[in-house]
Formats: structure tokens, sequence, C-alpha cells
């Protein structure tokens, strides 16, 4: 029997190591974007307002919250949620990115962090359960894109100009090439596109 000590393997990261243990069982959670925006790309226009946003249908909210079991969030639509009559995120844990002490957390499924977004995908990807939503705003889109994270865009466009607002994606963000994968038009002129991302 050789006396030689086993070859250790490269490191390897905390999700492919978790991805590696699952095996087949499941694949590697997915980073979805699932976003309403005008047609002139803002979520929200002067002083956060959402109201020109159509109420008529769910245009598949309800769908895609039964596949996601995680929102992450920036401070500023974290806050905006808030003012909402019903909470967006039943059920659901809620991560919001932030450097604020004074963050108010109004469930114990709700936790603040000023990690780098990167890290903490990074966690989640390595533990079982559904997929992750990116809820927003334009900033914390911009760092996962540049991060390289995301991997699905669903996007809503209304038909409304807002002239200004929040962006969709805060200026700055690195180019990122995305393939259609589905198209679907709503009676009331929404017209919701889904992308996923290529990194070919």
């Amino acid at each position: 029997m050789s006396s030689r000590p086993p070859v250790r393997s490269p490191k390897r990261g905390v999700a492919q190591r978790a991805a590696e243990r699952r095996g087949s069982r499941q694949s590697v959670r997915r980073l979805k974007l699932f976003i309403a925006t005008s047609l002139d790309g803002y979520i929200a226009g002067r002083d956060g307002d959402t109201s020109w946003r159509f109420r008529d249908g769910d245009y598949g909210y309800e769908a895609f919250l039964a596949g996601v079991d995680t929102a992450l969030l920036g401070r500023r639509t974290y806050e905006t949620a808030l003012s909402f009559a019903q909470w967006p995120y039943p059920g659901r844990k809620v991560v919001v990115f932030t450097r604020s002490n004074a963050l108010r957390v109004i469930s114990p499924n709700t936790v603040a962090t000023s990690r780098a977004p990167a890290d903490i995908i990074a966690e989640l990807r390595a533990r079982d359960g559904k997929d992750l939503w990116l809820v927003g705003g334009g900033g914390l889109v911009r760092d996962c894109l540049d991060a390289g994270l995301i991997d699905d865009v669903i996007v809503s466009i209304h038909p409304i100009l807002l002239g200004e607002g929040l962006p969709f994606i805060a200026p700055g963000a690195a180019r990122a090439p995305l393939t259609l994968t589905a198209e679907r038009r709503y009676p009331s002129g929404v017209v919701q596109l889904s992308y996923r991302a290529d990194r070919n």
C-alpha cells in the first residue's frame, strides 16, 4: 500500500460544492429579475409613485411567486414596498441591501445586510430552495449585472412614458447580452418579455 498522502482537489466555491452534494436532486437556484417598468425605463415615477402600474390582473405575478422563496431588494425599493396595502412577498425570505442601521423590519423573515450581493447570493445558492427574485431597485440591479449574477430577466413594459423617476437600472451598468425566450402581449397594452442571460 502506498504511503503517499492523498492528492487534494483544488478548492471549490461554496455554491459549487453544494451543487455537487445535491447532485441531480436539484439544479442551482437561478437569480431572476422580475420587474414592471414604464416604456422609458422607470420602475417608479417622481417621489416613488407607482400608481401608473395596471392593477387589472397579476401579469404572471402569482405563477412567478410560486417559483421563488427569497426576494432581494435595495433599501428604497423595500421602503416603497412597506407603503403598499398588501405585502408583496408573503411567506418569502426578504433580504434588504442597505448601509443604514435604522431600517424598519416588519417581519422575522426580513434581514438587512451591508455585504456585497455576490457574497449573499452565493450563500443562498449553496442552500436548497426555490429560485431567487431580484426585485430591485436600479442600484442593486446594476451591482448584480456587474457581477454577472442575473440568470433571467422578465420585464413587464407598461404603455406609459414617465419622463423621470427611478430608473430600471442605475447608470454605469455593465453590458449584458440576453436571449429572448418568451413574449406575451396583454389587452391592456402591457408587453411582458422574458430573457435568459447569454454568457457565451
